[in-house]
Formats: structure tokens, C-alpha cells, sequence
């Protein structure tokens, strides 16, 4: 007899688990291989001087459906791996708070409408030219409009740009088109035969009213709530939960907007922007770092599933020429459209050069405007694949793009003879009193890492001397708030996350004093700031003298010994007081001239 037998655990739920735990695991192995190949040729393309999301995309080629085969559930991947995009978005829009944000000014509202209108027309005039059916040729224009979000803004960063100026309209501009999803597929759904145009209409208003209640609510939440919640002596005391709720926050937004029938992409990094303001942004966004560049990593190897090397290899020379056009053709409209709108035109050049490529959505269009066996769509099979390998070869081109607009700027400008004017700006909106902005000129800082009492001195002593260029970074709020009593800079922030210590200032740091406690979190400090920064000088606390010498390897400059330093000021106390010092030797003088004559 078994448990079974006694209807303990009936038979079909054991049935149903087996099955659930079989489809986990056969989905982990998948992801598994994913991210090995993945890690794999991404090195190698780093060794190479390349990108690795060149990598990452050639290692989802090579295991997926079309040639080896090991992975063959692609779709499952690319949904789980959205996420990633999101979390991306997220933590970019946790560095663009509301005020920057309308820095941006309206270049890129009005550019990001224009190039979305303008490259539709002109891949469905191209298309129509071509012999294809109006609607099929209206599905490939909506299609090549948009850009890839996460390629382009994971680049950006990676390279620093994305504060440039052709970064920040390139950052606009796709923040429209990712606005402009939802229309596209109610399009494209429409002409597959699912909705009439009165239904598009309607739909587009719910979903434009869905997205005030989404920022309505994630604003009082953000605002209101979280800050509350994070100031709880118990979510301070235990470093798990304030991470688990970054994850929620990240992939709670994510998920409210797919609910709403928004874009998870666009309404993370709305989130973000809302918590921007926040004291807890730089720890939120050094808390979903890790999952971000797993998902991220997957998701550009589930997009190079989608491609058939095979047949790309076999109709090379049509695929070659649908890329050209196409990089063509944004190039130029994107460029156009950002100069109409006012950008100059070095900088309009090199936000073309980031946008030339097709985006990533448009696998999603493409599968619904093919269609399923039993319901064909619009598209047919040889222009799903073609339009599918196209999209991936100029994804394979957007970082040596990426890389060659700076360069394409200044060159031009050279050979054009143009020299930027005295009073020319990088951009219109910048405003020169703005606190990031005057980070980015400080230099020769002193970041103090905890901020309790020794802390408190070491800074009390430093501003006595004129040292005013002080940040402080703490996870404790009321040590934060002491911080600035002193006039201090503070950083909300665990010092053993590289976010946190970059946002800090530690690449413009001349000294870096660490006053923590634990021994274990200060050798991950030294470790960090020897990494980042070798040439600063770190001055480290001791509290035990087991551990001076291991601090000392790991990298410390100065080691300060609690206990060695407790036994000096307390020798030195005694050595000030006269009175106590000589009444001592007194008695310890007796003894020993009684024992002496004794001796005698």
C-alpha cells in the first residue's frame, strides 16, 4: 500500500506534477545551453574587438531550430526573456528623473512621430513598387518603422552615450516607437481579418486611458507608499527584503502594463522615471542588476533563434539587399526628421546611424501577420523568412553603426570645413545648474563608506581642514540625515555593488575611508575599489587585529586597528596622568625592594 492507495496524493495530481517538473526542467536545460553558448562566443567576440551582443545573438542562431537544433522552443524563451528588456528599461529610467526627462525637450517626440510615419509610407511605397498586396506591403512598413530598444539603449550604455546628445534623441525616439506598438499591432491585427476600424479606435482609447490609471497609480505608489515602507527598521535590518521588493517593483511594473495592454518595455521605464526622484533609486537599480544581464543575455540569443541560417545563406544576395535599403532608408529618414526638428546636424547624423536597424518587435508582427496553418495571415512564408533574416543582419550591424556615428560626425565636419560655433551647445536643453551635470565636473572626491560614529568624526575632522568634496554612502536613513547636517553629499546604497559606488563618484575619487564594521564587507570593498579605481588610496577601518593582515593583502593602503589603537590611547591616557602614573610605580616599586632584601 502507498500514499497513493490512501488518496493522500491522488494519482492524476503526481501524474500533473511529474509533467509540470519535466517541462521545468526541459525549459531550464534550454536556457542553460542558451546562456553557455551565449557566454562562450560572446567572449570570443569580446577577444575579437567586437560586441558581444554579436555573441549572444550568433550563439541563438547556432542552438536553435534552424541549425543545430538543441533549443527548439524559441517562443518560450523570447517571452521570458522580455523581461530582461524591461528590467533594462527599468533601471534606465531609474537615472532619467521628470525634470531631466523634459530636457529632452520636443526633438524627440516630434522626430520619433515623423521617422515612424515617414519609414511606414516608405517601406509600404517600396513594397506596393514591388508587386506586393497593399495590405501585406502595409505590414512590412509597420514592421521596418521601429528600432530595436534593447540593442541601441544597451549599447548606448555600454559606450557612455547615452547622456551624449544623439543618445538622448536616439533614447526619445524609441520610447515613441515603443508608444507606437500598440497601434501597429491593432493594425496589423485588423488586417488579418480580427477587428474593423471602429474597433481599432475604441481600443486605442481604452488603451490610452489605461495608460493614465497605470501612471496615476504607480505615481501615488512610488511616492506615497514606497517610501514608508523602505524606511521599516525591518526591511534596513535584513538586506533580502529591500532586494526582493526592487524585483517586485521591477517586474510588477513590467507586468501591470502587459495587463493593461501597453508595453511591458515602455511602462518599466515610466516606472523607473516615477522612482527616479526616490533617495533609493541607486540601490534599486544595483539590486536587479544581476537578473537584468541574465535576461538581457537571453533575450538577445532567443532573437537570434528566430534565424535560418540556412535559408539567409541560400537567398544571400536578396537578403543583403533588403538590408541595404533598409539601413539606408532610416538612416536617412531618421536623420531628416531629427534635423527638421531642430537637432544639428552632426548630431541628427549619428541618431540615424543608432536607428538604422529593424527592431526586434517586429517578430512579433511578423508571426501575427503570417498567420497560423489553419488561419493564414497576410504575410506570406518566404516574406516572413526574409523579413526575419533581414531584421537579424542589421541587429548583427547596429554596434559597428552605434560605434561609427561620433566618428561619421567629426569626419564630416572636417571634410564640410564646418567648426562648431563659441556658444554652441551639445543640446538646447541641458541646464548647467543641474546636480548631474556638477558631478560630472567634480574631481579628487572623498567617499566615506558608513557613516556612523567613526564616520561622523573622520568627516567632522575633514571639513575642519577645508575638505568639502565629502560623499557619504550609507543603507542606514538616519545616518543619511546626519550626513546632511554636515553639508554632506549622500548616497543611499550598499558599497559593495559596483552601481552604487560608480553612481557615488568613486572614478573621480582621490581617497575612498571605509568605517564599516564587518571585516568580510570590507575585503568585497577593497576588492571593488581596487578593481574600478587601482591609483585612489583607501584608508580601511580594522575592528579586530585577526584580520589587519588580511585586509592588508586584499589591497588596503592604510589600516587603521581598532584594537592596537585601543591599547595605545589607553597607554596614553595613563601615561597624561601623572598622579595615577606615579602612585603605580610606587607600588610596584615595594614588592620588589622588599623581595631584594629578602634576597639579601
Amino acid at each position: 500500500m502507498t500514499l497513493f492507495d490512501f488518496g493522500v496524493f491522488p494519482t492524476q495530481s503526481f501524474h500533473l506534477l511529474a509533467a509540470t517538473e519535466g517541462t521545468m526542467w526541459h525549459s531550464l536545460a534550454d536556457i542553460l545551453i542558451l546562456l553557455a553558448t551565449a557566454i562562450v562566443l560572446g567572449t570570443l567576440a569580446e577577444q575579437l574587438r567586437q560586441s558581444a551582443i554579436l555573441g549572444y545573438i550568433a550563439a541563438g542562431t547556432l542552438v536553435g531550430p534552424n541549425l543545430l537544433g538543441w533549443v527548439a522552443d524559441r517562443q518560450s524563451i523570447f517571452d521570458l526573456a522580455e523581461l530582461g528588456v524591461a528590467l533594462l528599461l527599468f533601471a534606465i529610467g531609474l537615472e532619467f528623473s521628470l525634470p531631466r526627462l523634459k530636457r529632452l525637450g520636443r526633438i524627440p517626440l516630434v522626430a520619433g512621430i515623423l521617422q515612424i510615419i515617414l519609414t511606414l509610407l516608405g517601406g509600404l511605397s517600396v513594397s506596393l513598387l514591388l508587386s506586393f498586396s497593399f495590405p501585406e506591403a502595409l505590414a512590412i512598413g509597420a514592421m521596418i518603422a521601429l528600432s530595436s530598444t534593447a540593442c541601441v539603449v544597451r549599447m548606448l550604455n555600454d559606450r557612455a552615450e547615452l547622456d551624449a546628445p544623439h543618445g538622448r534623441t536616439a533614447l526619445g525616439i524609441l520610447l515613441v516607437q515603443d508608444m507606437a506598438v500598440i497601434p501597429l499591432m491593432l493594425i496589423i491585427t485588423a488586417l488579418v481579418g480580427k477587428g474593423s476600424a471602429g474597433e481599432i479606435a475604441i481600443q486605442l482609447s481604452i488603451s490610452f486611458l489605461l495608460a493614465v490609471v497605470f501612471v496615476a497609480v504607480f505615481y501615488g505608489l512610488f511616492n506615497f507608499i514606497l517610501p514608508r515602507l523602505l524606511e521599516l527598521s525591518s526591511l534596513r535590518r535584513n538586506r533580502d527584503f529591500p532586494i526582493l521588493l526592487a524585483m517586485v517593483m521591477a517586474a510588477g511594473s513590467a507586468w501591470a502594463a502587459h495587463r493593461l495592454g501597453l508595453s511591458p518595455a515602455l511602462g518599466a521605464f515610466v516606472a523607473g522615471v516615477l522612482l527616479a526622484i526616490s533617495p533609493f533609486a541607486t540601490q534599486i537599480r544595483a539590486d536587479v542588476q544581476p537578473l537584468k544581464t541574465v535576461l538581457v543575455t537571453l533575450f538577445f540569443s532567443a532573437v537570434g533563434m528566430f534565424g535560418d541560417l540556412n535559408w539567409a545563406v541560400q537567398h544571400l544576395g536578396l537578403v543583403l539587399a533588403v538590408v541595404a535599403a533598409i539601413i539606408t532608408g532610416k538612416l536617412l529618414i531618421t536623420f531628416g526628421a531629427a534635423w527638421f526638428c531642430g537637432q544639428p546636424w552632426q548630431f541628427a547624423l549619428g541618431t540615424g546611424l543608432c536607428l538604422a536597424q529593424v527592431g526586434e518587435f517586429s517578430f512579433v508582427l511578423a508571426t501575427v501577420a503570417r498567420g497560423t496553418v489553419d488561419a493564414p495571415g497576410i504575410l506570406s512564408e518566404t516574406t516572413f523568412r526574409l523579413i526575419i533574416s533581414s531584421t537579424i543582419a542589421t541587429l548583427l550591424l547596429t554596434p559597428y553603426l552605434i560605434q561609427l556615428a561620433p566618428v561619421a560626425a567629426n569626419l564630416l565636419r572636417q571634410l564640410w570645413g564646418r567648426k562648431p560655433a563659441k556658444n554652441e551647445s551639445h543640446s538646447p536643453h541641458i541646464d548647467i545648474t543641474d546636480l548631474e551635470s556638477s558631478r560630472e565636473t567634480d574631481d579628487d572626491l572623498v567617499l566615506i563608506l558608513g557613516f556612523g560614529p567613526a564616520g561622523q568624526r573622520v568627516a567632522g575632522e575633514l571639513l575642519q581642514v577645508g575638505l568639502k568634496k565629502i560623499v557619504v554612502v550609507d543603507l542606514n536613513h538616519e545616518n543619511l540625515r546626519m550626513a546632511e547636517q554636515y553639508g554632506l553629499r549622500s548616497q543611499l546604497g550598499d558599497a559593495t555593488q559596483i552601481e552604487v559606488l560608480e553612481h557615488a563618484g568613486l572614478y573621480r575619487s582621490r581617497l575612498v575611508i571605509t568605517t564599516l564594521p564587518s571585516p568580510t564587507v570590507c575585503r568585497q570593498v577593497i576588492f571593488l575599489v581596487r578593481q574600478m579605481a587601482p591609483s585612489t588610496a583607501l584608508y580601511v577601518r580594522c575592528r579586530y587585529h585577526l584580520h589587519h593582515w588580511q585586509l592588508l593583502a586584499a589591497g588596503a593602503d592604510v589600516i587603521v586597528d581598532e584594537e592596537e589603537h585601543v591599547g595605545e590611547c589607553l597607554a596614553k591616557h595613563i601615561l597624561d596622568s601623572p598622579l595615577l602614573l606615579q602612585q603605580l610605580l610606587k607600588s610596584n616599586q615595594k614588592p620588589e625592594s622588599g623581595q631584594s632584601s629578602e634576597q639579601v
